[in-house]
C-alpha cells in the first residue's frame, strides 16, 4: 500500500508542477483520446478521419514557426501522458488523429502519418503528426512497432 501512495504523490507532484496551461490540455487530451477510441470502433477509420480533417479544415495553412513545432512536440508528448494514464490506453493512431485534428485547428499544416514495417515473420505499424514536414515525435519518447494480428 505504500508503494501505491508514493505513485500517487509522485504523479501527484508532477501534475502540480505543470503550468495552468498544459495542465487544461492535458484534461482535453484525456477527454479526447476516449473519444477517439469510440469513434474508431464506431465508425471505423475512414470515417473518424474525414470527420477530423471535417472539423479542422480551413482555406490556407499558415507556415509553422519554430515555437509552433516546439508547441506541436509538447502537445504530442502530452497526448502520449494521456494515452498512457487515461481510461483507455491509446494507441498512437488514436494520439496522432487527435493531435493532428488540434494543430489543423491552430491553423497548422499537420500531416497523420502512417508507417508500416513487414519482415515477413512481424507486421507492425507506427501513427505520428509532420508539421511542415518536420515529425512532432519527442526524442526520448519511445516509438512503437505495434504489432498487428494478420
Amino acid at each position: 500500500m505504500y508503494s501505491g501512495m508514493s505513485k500517487f504523490k509522485a504523479k501527484w507532484q508532477a501534475w502540480r508542477a505543470l503550468p495552468v496551461s498544459e495542465r487544461r490540455q492535458l484534461l482535453r487530451l484525456l477527454m479526447l483520446l476516449p473519444m477517439m477510441h469510440a469513434s474508431l470502433a464506431l465508425a471505423g477509420y475512414a470515417r473518424t478521419r474525414r470527420w477530423c480533417e471535417r472539423l479542422s479544415d480551413r482555406p490556407t495553412w499558415q507556415r509553422a514557426s519554430a515555437q509552433d513545432i516546439d508547441a506541436a512536440r509538447r502537445l504530442t508528448e502530452l497526448a502520449a501522458i494521456a494515452g498512457r494514464h487515461g481510461i483507455t490506453q491509446a494507441s498512437c493512431l488514436r494520439q496522432a488523429l487527435v493531435v493532428s485534428t488540434l494543430l489543423r485547428r491552430r491553423g497548422l499544416d499537420a500531416k497523420l502519418q502512417i508507417g508500416v514495417q513487414d519482415d515477413g515473420e512481424t507486421f507492425g505499424a507506427h501513427a505520428w503528426v509532420a508539421v511542415d514536414g518536420v515529425a512532432t515525435d519527442v526524442p526520448g519518447i519511445e516509438i512503437h512497432h505495434h504489432p498487428l494480428s494478420r
